[in-house]
């Protein structure tokens, strides 16, 4: 039987942030009540039957999420050798039944038009270089995924159902997160940081 979100949430809070967080990848620890939160609905819309795969997994908190939420296989992808290791500490600390592999998001070692769900949470694009990151996960998740969770910044809800709409999907759930940020990088001028994430439930057809 999984677990309510809030027993969820309990248990991914002693999930491990980066050792050393990069800030051209906007390394940021997804908080564990959004995770909890998009993993549980994904549980009651019966999308942690077929496969997982977070893209950009980061400290691994979606991918560990999804498989304590019930999915029988999870991948976790990401570009960063370290934050897999990570990752991986993580799952044998906390558990969940995951497979780690290091790849670019943007060319998934995962079949294209493969009956998966996609959990992600992109880089909101803050750095120079990185604006619409989090697109360029959403193009890959049309192209592997039935239906995708993604997590965004504020203001983000007409680009995504702009999107989803040009390229047959259809956004059926939305809903807002506080998404708190601790001082890591030198540019951040405060101890701590709230933004409001938005998270989106995509069906891609």
């Amino acid at each position: 039987m999984a677990p309510s979100r809030r027993t969820l949430a309990r248990e991914l809070e002693s999930i491990a942030d980066f050792s050393d967080p990069s800030p051209d990848l906007e390394q940021y620890l997804t908080p564990p009540e959004i995770a909890a939160h998009l993993c549980h609905l994904a549980g009651l819309q019966g999308d942690l039957e077929r496969p997982v795969a977070d893209l950009g997994t980061g400290t691994g908190m979606l991918a560990v999420a999804a498989s304590l939420a019930g999915a029988q296989r999870v991948v976790g992808v990401d570009v960063d050798p370290d934050a897999l290791a990570v990752a991986r500490d993580n799952a044998a600390q906390v558990g969940g039944d995951v497979d780690w592999i290091v790849g670019d998001v943007t060319r998934p070692p995962l079949s294209p038009d493969a009956d998966v769900t996609v959990v992600s949470n992109p880089p909101f694009g803050a750095q120079r270089g990185n604006r619409h990151a989090d697109r360029e996960f959403l193009e890959t998740a049309r192209t592997i995924a039935s239906v995708s969770y993604t997590i965004h910044n504020e203001g983000s809800q007409e680009f995504v159902e702009s999107y989803a709409a040009d390229e047959g999907g259809e956004v059926t759930h939305a809903f807002r997160a506080p998404f708190p940020i601790e001082r890591r990088f030198e540019f951040h001028t405060e101890a701590r940081e709230t933004l409001e994430a938005e998270v989106f439930r995509i069906e891609w057809r």
